[in-house]
């Protein structure tokens, strides 16, 4: 089969258009004929050798957001071959106390399709379990279902599930021009809050304003942090979504009001900041980590989509020959939403 892959890490130069072996089906699994795929943060640190991600079996299939038919279901019970699907990214143990509960992401032995253990979807084919296997939403086409399992699944957990945002809050979405900051200003206005977002061009400040964004913010000149609390009174907001990291860090602990809570998903921008800890006791302040989501939320949120209040938002459509060049968009930082490969 045709896939993109990499031997080494490095650039996106790395990835190559080339033919590789089918995947293999273990038990348990699925084949699945992949139509797209959309590229998200964790492919480019994979790909680049980030600390964490360099232990891989070379040459490696990247793509978590997989969409496609079953094309070899083994006459597993419940799906037929030509069923059109969309994979949830996780993967785990399924016997764990977490796993019991339903808190998947929590599993120890918890892990991503075509990340550090499992070869993805930059390919025709990807071997899939079949308990990540989900009917397509039937409104969507192939491009705009791949667009959603991780992005939106990572918002819904860090702001419904860990951040517990209530209904007519304020909350502020640094980044709101990704994938998954474009997920969460939706999100946000489904709980009818009131949004900030920042972004770093006029560009996608007017996009985040159509998505939903009742205050948009250029933060590559702007404070963000002193331009949210001048327009709260000076209060601040109860809940930030952080996912930049280090260079915007300090700005989002300042926009918090007192009891504020901040959530983070990432560090595209670096992983180490000067943080004074008093802040976090004199100002009773919240912050906390999320990781992915599970599987139970993944299925409840698409309910939000099938109905139309939760919408995919694409950027561009790369055929899976230029994965490259993909990768390169979205590490410039020109995108707005999602880069879907098509297969």
């Amino acid at each position: 089969m045709k896939a993109s892959i990499f031997y080494k890490h490095g650039s996106p130069d790395v990835l190559e258009f080339a033919d590789i072996e089918d995947p293999i089906i273990n038990s348990n699994d699925v084949l699945v004929r992949v139509k797209a795929c959309s590229i998200n943060h964790l492919d480019l640190w994979i790909r680049s050798g980030k600390t964490g991600y360099s232990d891989l079996k070379l040459p490696h299939v990247l793509g978590c957001d997989i969409s496609g038919i079953i094309e070899d279901s083994s006459n597993t019970p419940g799906i037929s071959d030509g069923d059109e699907v969309i994979v949830s990214p996780g993967t785990s143990c399924g016997r764990c106390n977490h796993c019991l509960q339903g808190n998947d992401n929590f599993c120890r032995e918890y892990s991503i399709i075509g990340g550090w253990a499992k070869k993805g979807g930059y390919a025709e084919f990807a071997s899939v379990p079949l308990s990540n296997i989900i009917p397509k939403p039937k409104n969507l086409s192939f491009e705009e279902s791949a667009s959603l399992p991780l992005t939106f699944l990572t918002a819904w957990n860090m702001l419904v599930k860990r951040a517990q945002i209530k209904n007519g809050e304020t909350v502020l979405i640094v980044g709101g021009s990704s994938g998954v900051g474009s997920a969460a200003i939706q999100i946000a206005k489904l709980f009818n809050c009131y949004v900030f977002a920042t972004a770093g061009t006029e560009e996608k400040l007017n996009k985040m304003k159509d998505l939903g964004a009742d205050f948009v913010i250029n933060h590559n000149d702007k404070d963000f942090g002193e331009i949210v609390r001048n327009n709260t009174n000076r209060a601040g907001v109860d809940v930030v979504f952080e996912h930049v990291g280090a260079i915007t860090w300090s700005k989002s602990i300042d926009s918090l009001t007192h009891g504020g809570r901040l959530i983070t998903c990432g560090t595209t921008t670096g992983s180490e900041t000067d943080f004074d800890i008093r802040l976090l006791y004199r100002r009773q302040l919240s912050l906390m980590g999320s990781f992915m989501g599970s599987k139970g939320d993944l299925l409840h949120l698409l309910k939000f989509v099938n109905s139309g209040q939760l919408k995919p938002v694409i950027d561009s459509v790369y055929p899976l020959k230029d994965a490259n060049k993909a990768h390169e968009l979205i590490e410039n930082r020109q995108h707005f939403g999602k880069v879907i490969l098509k297969v």
